[in-house]
């Protein structure tokens, strides 16, 4: 099978790694620079310098000779949410396509699948998503993942082109459902980063007392997997999906890895760094900053309760601190859980 990975960062050349060593793949990297790096070292060294680029990937910076190559194949878009709808509109009439960034697009609100259905209504289309670091999946380690698309061939063809010993991939007909799940699990890890990166500050002051604790840890995880849910019902996604792999399993793996960008941008929250320092020193795209108010929006225009997301809203934007943020969830009057 002939694939084209739109996109060279992290996630993209993890996954070009793991396929090239089966079929014809081709990843295309949007800066000359960069690719001509990676074609002298075979690595990518900004995303990913400890992993060499196995022999057998092809590299390139030619659009239209990436879009040539995937044409009879599959092309998965490795880009950012912000860069969906562009690349999706360049792509050949008709193509099969899954892509793997997570979130609502800024503006419009919309998810993926209805980007593509408004750019390019004839593309057979979907998402490829789940508890998933790109250092691991580039190093070999085991990962599983769900392919979500309405075309059931579509979704099998990713079965073959990413299914190996060490990269389980499930299929799913809910992609409205796994969408969710991506975005919102995003914003729900800078609430967990934030509760955890309070509890080490007063532990390093020496001062543990009232901070959030592994109680309040896990009680941000449970209640942000119910705002999830009742988002993705509102929109139409089905309610087993989201205690599957791209819903409380990337949520879990989200929250608590050390490796989540978004993790890491609550923990610099709860260090009182500047958004824009944090964003900085992270040199990664963190999809929950961005897309937080756009969940939030689409939540309250569906009339769907979402505290934590609303608070997490409020800390990227200034106007909380984490400290209060963490007070005003617990100050909550107390309702049935279900």
């Amino acid at each position: 099978m002939k694939i084209s990975v739109l996109g060279a960062g992290a996630w993209g050349t993890a996954l070009a790694i793991q396929a090239a060593a089966r079929h014809e793949v081709l990843l295309w990297a949007r800066d000359a620079e960069a690719c001509a790096q990676m074609q002298a070292t075979r690595r990518n060294t900004r995303y990913l310098p400890e992993t060499e680029l196995p022999p057998g990937l092809l590299l390139g910076h030619d659009f239209d000779a990436a879009l040539e190559h995937g044409r009879a194949g599959l092309f998965i878009v490795a880009t950012p949410m912000a860069a969906l709808r562009e690349t999706l509109a360049r792509l050949p009439d008709g193509a099969r396509v899954l892509w793997l960034c997570k979130g609502f697009e800024a503006g419009t609100g919309l998810l993926g699948h209805q980007i593509a259905s408004a750019v390019q209504p004839r593309l057979a289309a979907g998402i490829l998503s789940g508890p998933s670091f790109a250092q691991e999946v580039a190093a070999g380690q085991p990962t599983a993942l769900v392919a979500a698309s309405e075309d059931a061939t579509l979704a099998q063809q990713a079965v073959e082109a990413f299914h190996s010993e060490r990269l389980r991939v499930y299929t799913s007909a809910d992609p409205v459902g796994v969408e969710v799940g991506g975005a919102v699990k995003n914003v729900m890890a800078i609430a967990v980063g934030i509760a955890d990166g309070l509890r080490q500050r007063a532990e390093q002051a020496g001062c543990a007392g009232d901070a959030p604790g592994l109680n309040a840890r896990a009680a941000l995880i449970t209640r942000g997997l119910a705002e999830m849910m009742r988002l993705g019902q509102a929109l139409g996604a089905r309610s087993e999906t989201f205690m599957g792999l791209s819903g409380m399993g990337d949520l879990v793996l989200t929250a608590t890895g050390d490796l989540s960008r978004n993790r890491q941008v609550g923990l610099g929250l709860a260090a009182d760094k500047p958004l824009a320092q944090i964003l900085t020193e992270l040199g990664h795209v963190a999809e929950g900053v961005y897309s937080a108010p756009t969940v939030l929006a689409r939540a309250r225009a569906l009339g769907v309760d979402m505290p934590i997301a609303a608070a997490v809203v409020e800390v990227l934007e200034g106007r909380l601190s984490p400290v209060a943020a963490v007070d005003l969830l617990m100050s909550r009057e107390s309702r049935a859980e279900h």
